[in-house]
């Protein structure tokens, strides 16, 4: 207790949400920006300051068995998900669960190599070590394969990341693709997001690696022609060794990986994008982040987003309808399995994740289970208060200090386990005080040597059939920080409960019924 008490008064004393209202003021006032919410988060422990003891909500189970079949074959738990956001129907066969470090390192470079048409990368950051560099390479010898052979198309490669922490240091990850840019002007394009939430005094005097926290791009999409990997790890060595992680592929799926394409050519047209001469500028006609009046940017960055969102929607919609009526007698192994992609980047209004998490987590009834995985204890308030209160059973796996990346880190970072551990122990003492002990078990991951930051998210199970998705995660509690979205799909926690301190049986990830649904949502 004593370690959690110390880092909650340094915290206190070094930054408060009232120091980082009065600086947020002052930076708009300055700027004359008309949007005054403020009260941006400056540190990266903040979001775990708050007490883990919301009163819990009593929800109740929505009429309808889990497992009934609507006319258009979705169940009728996730029916009302397709009004909402796209629902994308592909083969099960063709969606495969990669899992260590190393084999998503290895398939990122041969995908990478064997590329086409387009490479699309969006990540928090590209580290500056030597596998990060054999990547680059890999881009290097497709894009000049491109160029030689004249019967392939121009390969085009995008690479989005988030200009904080793509900037930091002498070396980062401009450096690291500058050589491509300047190389393959004409088929590269590096796009770096600035939050608005960063702006005026509060970018002056917030010092790096700081500033990371006030928001980041946090979306983890690997594409290669109509092949995508989604995962929640970022590009780096520590990602491609030792630290575990959920990637899964979706192989051929040519409308998924066209979706996720267009969102991440959208969010790049909000960002600065990077010049050969390591400057960066806007499009043209695009609203400045940070140097431009904040709520115009959000208007506008919002409607090129969402217009990706209502578009695919609306295209699945009709040609779900007229699958429906073409293949009443699918035959078992066909297009079995729904992908619907969410979004989430509150800051700019965005908050489709956070809404449809809060619906499934209230609709998982007495006669569920969900399972959740995060690297660390990060529940909002107001999750936290669904989970106590709601009928479903949980197994919650979260990181042991031990395999936390900030495990022995320097300064108050070198405190964020213990906090982690704090809160978890708070939640669970409310747990007990609730009597709810045999409905929520907590587990922790540790695997020596290793790191763990799988955000997997949360299974539903409904009586025989497992329901897979990805709900929750990312550092930062508070869904507003990041702009991310995941995936997750059976089977994805088969090596990670392996660890003698982890009590759950990998049985639990058994899936009996050949039909699956699959939610993305936050990392």
């Amino acid at each position: 207790m004593a370690a959690p008490m110390s880092w909650r008064r340094l915290v206190h004393s070094m930054y408060t949400p009232a120091i980082a209202g009065v600086f947020t003021r002052i930076s708009d006032r300055l700027f004359r920006a008309r949007d005054r919410r403020g009260g941006s988060s400056v540190f990266l422990l903040a979001p775990l300051l708050a007490e883990a003891d919301p009163a819990p909500r009593h929800v109740s189970r929505p009429t309808g068995s889990a497992g009934a079949q609507g006319t258009d074959g979705l169940c009728s738990h996730f029916r009302w998900m397709a009004e909402h956001v796209p629902a994308f129907r592909v083969p099960g066969t063709h969606i495969h669960v990669l899992t260590s470090p190393d084999q998503f390192y290895q398939t990122m470079k041969a995908r990478i190599k064997t590329a086409k048409r387009r490479v699309v990368m969006a990540s928090l950051y590209l580290g500056t070590g030597q596998l990060e560099q054999e990547l680059v390479d890999c881009m290097e010898e497709a894009l000049l394969r491109s160029q030689e052979n004249s019967h392939d198309p121009d390969l085009k490669v995008s690479v989005l990341l988030d200009y904080t922490r793509g900037s930091r240091g002498q070396i980062n990850s401009r450096t690291m693709l500058l050589p491509l840019l300047q190389r393959f002007a004409s088929q590269m394009r590096v796009s770096l997001y600035h939050t608005p939430d960063l702006r005026g005094l509060l970018r002056l005097l917030v010092p790096q690696r700081f500033n990371e926290t006030i928001g980041v791009q946090h979306i983890k999409v690997y594409l290669f022609d109509d092949s995508i990997i989604i995962s929640g790890a970022n590009l780096s060595d520590s990602y491609f060794t030792n630290r575990q992680d959920r990637y899964v592929l979706l192989e051929n799926c040519g409308e998924v990986a066209d979706f996720f394409s267009d969102l991440v050519e959208a969010v790049g047209d909000v960002s600065l994008q990077l010049q050969p001469d390591d400057s960066v500028t806007m499009l043209e006609g695009m609203v400045h982040p940070y140097k431009g009046n904040r709520q115009d940017f959000s208007v506008a960055a919002r409607q090129r987003i969402m217009e990706v969102m209502t578009t695919a929607q609306v295209r699945q919609q009709l040609l779900n309808s007229s699958e429906d009526s073409d293949n009443e007698g699918m035959s078992e192994g066909e297009e079995d399995t729904w992908v619907f992609p969410l979004v989430q980047m509150k800051p700019l209004g965005i908050q489709v994740d956070e809404q449809v998490t809060q619906r499934l987590l209230t609709d998982a009834g007495p006669d569920s289970t969900v399972f959740l995985t995060s690297g660390y204890f990060n529940l909002t308030r107001a999750y936290m208060g669904l989970v106590l209160g709601a009928g479903a059973s949980y197994r919650i796996l979260t990181a042991s200090p031990e395999v936390n990346g900030f495990f022995g880190a320097k300064g108050v970072a070198g405190a964020i386990p213990a906090a982690y551990i704090h809160i978890a122990r708070q939640f669970y003492n409310q747990v007990c005080r609730l009597g709810q002990q045999e409905r929520i078990h907590l587990h922790e991951y540790h695997r020596s040597q290793w790191t763990f930051h799988a955000k997997g998210g949360a299974w539903l199970q409904f009586f025989s059939v497992l329901i897979l998705e990805a709900l929750y995660g990312g550092r930062s509690s508070p869904p507003e920080r990041d702009s991310r979205t995941c995936f997750s799909v059976n089977g994805m926690l088969g090596d990670f409960w392996t660890s003698s301190r982890v009590y759950a049986h990998r049985s639990m990830l058994h899936v009996s019924d050949s039909k699956r649904y699959f939610i993305s949502g936050s990392p």
